[in-house]
């Protein structure tokens, strides 16, 4: 270097070994001293804390794909939804009104016709059902007696399909009650032209008390349930006769109840 000068461009130097993914820079300051500075770069190598964060990633994809593998977790965050959403709207007084519950054909319900798939719509109703039974507050009426409700008979007529993205609303009412159950009725409605899709029928077998007992909670008096309408009526007497024909064919006692 000539006398006087003072070169201040940066001149890089080869990183260390031990200081890999570093840059070292050195340059003769104005006073003629040299200066060097240490750049640190990003590591190719991952450290123990990146190595730990990934294999937590796998971890919870791997919970995650083994959960969606052996659960049906739409259907119970669905149901967790409807619920909810039910809890959140105000409460329904009359008992026999018709509760609507709106729907989307999307493409995981479609079947091999490109319509939505015939267990879809007792999917559909199920939600249907969770919030009609959440917003008439008999749910809470059968919690409260320490009860339960299970499905004990189920008839669904199809009449037209409904299509891919098309909008559906499943309007459910309680039709009437015996001793034992809850009959309610849920229609598929297309919104477009009114046009009923399907129809399904449902028995709502109350476990650990009675539909009486419960609607008298609820109401807080005692009600009686409405008449039966005949196709109820021919509904019934065909499920009755099934039992019997099932339980003589199986050799079981007639005063046994279908479990």
């Amino acid at each position: 270097m000539p006398p006087g000068s003072c070169p201040c461009a940066p001149c890089p130097v080869s990183t260390p070994p031990s200081c890999a993914g570093g840059c070292f820079l050195r340059w003769m300051s104005p006073g003629c001293r040299t200066q060097v500075l240490h750049i640190k770069l990003p590591s190719c190598r991952l450290g123990y804390t990146d190595a730990r964060a990934m294999w937590i990633v796998l971890l919870v994809l791997s919970l995650a794909a083994a959960l969606f593998s052996l659960l049906d977790v739409w259907y119970f965050v669905r149901a967790f939804l409807a619920v909810l959403r039910s809890r959140l709207q105000p409460v329904v007084k009359d008992l026999l009104k018709e509760h609507t519950f709106s729907g989307l054909v999307l493409p995981h319900d479609l079947d091999f016709l490109l319509h939505m798939n015939n267990s879809r719509y007792l999917r559909e109703a199920d939600f249907a059902r969770l919030s009609f039974f959440t917003r008439s507050g008999l749910f809470g009426s059968i919690h409260s007696l320490g009860a339960g409700m299970v499905m004990a008979a189920c008839t669904v007529r199809y009449r037209r399909s409904l299509r891919l993205m098309e909008a559906f609303e499943i309007r459910t009412r309680l039709l009437c009650w015996d001793d034992k159950a809850f009959y309610v009725e849920q229609r598929f409605v297309a919104p477009r032209d009114g046009f009923v899709c399907a129809v399904l029928l449902s028995r709502q077998h109350i476990i650990g008390n009675s539909p009486d007992k419960v609607v008298q909670i609820m109401c807080k008096r005692k009600v009686e349930s409405p008449e039966f309408p005949d196709e109820v009526m021919h509904w019934i007497d065909y499920n009755d006769n099934n039992s019997q024909k099932l339980r003589a064919e199986s050799g079981i006692s007639g005063n046994n109840k279908d479990q």
